[in-house]
Formats: C-alpha cells, structure tokens, sequence
C-alpha cells in the first residue's frame, strides 16, 4: 500500500503555481509508491475544514491542462495559522493518513511548513514536509530565485515597454506605472527594461529605498524637460522619508500584512497639482501575476521541476525542507535543484540589492543579467524611427 499525500497553495497564486501542481500529480502517479494524492480546497483554510480534494483519479489530460490554466486550480489562500490551528491541521493529517505534505508558497508558507513539520515530530507523526517555492515578489531566501519571479517579471517589462512608447510617441503626459511588491522591488525593477529597450525616459522607485517626495518630483521634472516622454515606474508598497507608504488602503490581510494601494495615483496626483503636467495612473494589478499568455518558459520548467522534485525528495525519506534553485547563467542558462532547511527561509524576505539601485530610480545592468534569462529569451526589438 503507499502513502497519502497532501498539497496545498498558500498566498498569492502566479502565472506558474498550477505548473508546479502538475509536477506534484504526475510525479507522484509516476513514482508507484502513492496511494492517495489529495489537495487542500483553498490553501489552510481546507486543512482546517478537512475540505481535500482527491485528485488520484482525476484524468492525465485534465491534470496537463494545469500547464496553461492561471490563478490557483485548488485555491489558495491567506491565512496565517495561529497556535490554537495546529491541532485541527494535525486531526486533518490523521484523519486522512497524510504521509507526505507539500506546501506551496512563499516566507508565510514556509513558515507555516516548519510548525507543521516541528508539531507532527512532537506528535509522533510519520510526516515528511517539503515546501514548493512560489512566489512573483521573488524574496524566499538562499533559493537564487522563485518560480512566479520570470512571468511577473516578464509581464512588468514588457508592459513598460509599451507604455514607455505610448508616452515617448504622444508625449503630452507623465505615465506612472504602479507594479506588485509590497517589501521587495524585483517586480517593479524589470519594468526597468524600458529604459534598455525604448528612446523613452524612465525613472524607476523600488520599497527598499525610502524616496523623498520633493526630490522625486525634481527628478519627474527634469526627465520630463528632455522632451522623450517619460514613464514613470513604482512599487505599489514605496515609502516615504517617514518610513510610511505613500498609499496604503488602511486594510492588513490574513497574513497581518498591510495592504497597499493607490501608489501611482498618488504619485500622478502630485505631478498634476505640483508640477502642473499632465499625468495618468495605470496599474495592471493582479493581470501582472497570473498572465499566461506572459508566462516565461523558463519559469514554466522550472515550477514543474520543484514540484516535481518535492515529491522525488519526500519519498527518499527527505523532510524539513525546501526545494530551491541553484541557477547557472552563461552563453546558455541553466539549473539544479537542492534542498534547503526549513528553519532557514520561513519568515526570512530577500531584498533587491541596494547596490543595484542607482540614485534611487535606475537600476543596474546586474540586475538584468540576473534576471532576463529567467524572463524571456530574447530582448524586445522594436522599430525606434525619431
């Protein structure tokens, strides 16, 4: 008889999370040695309910579609489990003879996954816990980088691309651009690559550097007199000298984490009424983490191969871990994969390197040669004809 296993999504779902779903189901089928292959209806919030879904039997067909299918197939969510949850999760272990639970998700969920582990341990339990890394602010620790990074990566470049030719082609407005990222700026610093690929001005704000109003609007200004048009990009959780978001909605989610919002308006709001230019807010939101159509090939094998690689890695009798990506770039890139303590990445936030940031709003060709062959194969070639 083999084992039970149990996955699940916590956090925010990317372009590529059902992709490393679809590594768990067929490696799981392919190795004989799993009974039951059951996922959490919505992340915690299913374990706590013992609302699982069995996938054992769902067809190879439906299971292949999870390749191109966005959001999160299963659910997700973001519930922060407290102490007083952790005996409802292990009853839900029990009562379903989970021998295997994969978490998939970010710093919260892999916090989450080293109490779980550490509690079944105290309990007894034969559980082997392994984290699936996912997540587009790309900020898990000692995995060079995270499945979800190379599509909303990809999606934040290309997208200020267009709208840097937009401005530079009917320069009669300031466009501000507002992308994700909360704590970390790797989202928000690849839309940089407009300044790389367009005649347009760029200036670029990421949350690890405090930005001074005043000065920003200086800066605004003088990109704006050079006459190229000017795109302005930030990330939605930017702050001020005071150490406080320049917009927030008031609100924190499940993860006691506040919730921003509103940065670009906010910044446009300023450049109208200070600067007295015109100026419009765009902020694709959500679409910049689930675009399947932006989707990276890279990013799509490589959330395959966690998902893959935890179950491989479980079932040699692997626990307290998480699958992480050792990257190897040169003239070709390519990959491996490890397993990292548990206790070494939950709760712990990878910044964008403060040496990559360049007077507070460019960004460094490090940064691109880290981070374009996790996005897309090939530089976007456009026809620049003033």
């Amino acid at each position: 008889m083999g084992v039970n296993i149990l996955v699940a999504h916590g956090g925010g779902p990317t372009a590529v999370i059902n992709t490393s779903l679809q590594g768990v189901v067929e490696a799981a089928r392919a190795s004989g040695k799993v009974d039951k292959i059951y996922a959490a209806r919505f992340g915690a919030e299913g374990i706590l309910k013992g609302d699982l879904i069995d996938l054992t039997q769902v067809p190879a067909g439906t299971i292949a579609k999870l390749a191109h299918t966005p959001a999160s197939a299963i659910g997700s969510c973001r519930r922060k489990l407290t102490d007083a949850d952790y005996p409802t999760v292990i009853e839900t272990l029990k009562k379903f003879n989970i021998g295997c639970f994969f978490y998939n998700g970010g710093n919260d969920s892999m916090d989450t996954c080293n109490k779980v582990s550490k509690l079944a341990q105290a309990e007894g339990l034969d559980l082997k816990v392994i984290g699936i890394p996912k997540t587009m602010d790309n900020d898990l620790d000692i995995t060079d980088h995270c499945p979800g990074f190379g599509s909303a990566g990809r999606y934040a470049a290309e997208a200020a691309c267009e709208l840097a030719l937009d401005a530079s082609g009917l320069p009669i407005h300031v466009v501000v651009l507002e992308l994700m990222g909360r704590n970390a700026g790797w989202v928000t610093a690849a839309s940089a690559l407009a300044a790389r690929a367009t005649n347009c001005e760029v200036l670029t704000y990421l949350p690890e550097v405090l930005v001074d109003e005043e000065k920003m609007l200086r800066d605004i200004e003088s990109a704006w007199a050079k006459g190229k048009g000017l795109l302005v990009t930030v990330s939605e959780g930017i702050c001020g000298l005071d150490g406080k978001p320049l917009a927030s909605t008031g609100i924190v989610d499940g993860f006691g984490h506040m919730i921003p919002g509103g940065t670009a308006q906010h910044v446009t709001d300023q450049i109208i009424q200070k600067l007295n230019l015109k100026s419009r807010a765009e902020k694709p939101g959500l679409l910049g983490r689930a675009s399947i159509p932006y989707a990276s090939r890279v990013d799509q094998m490589e959330a395959y191969a966690v998902g893959k690689y935890a179950v491989e890695a479980a079932l040699k009798g692997e626990s307290d871990s998480m699958v992480a990506i050792e990257a190897h770039r040169g003239s070709t890139y390519s990959f491996d994969l490890f397993l990292a303590p548990l206790s070494k990445v939950a709760n712990v936030e990878k910044k964008f390197p403060l040496e990559w940031i360049l007077d507070g709003n460019r960004i460094d060709e490090r940064f691109f040669d880290y981070a374009m062959p996790l996005m897309m194969e090939t530089m976007p070639d456009y026809a620049i004809l003033r």
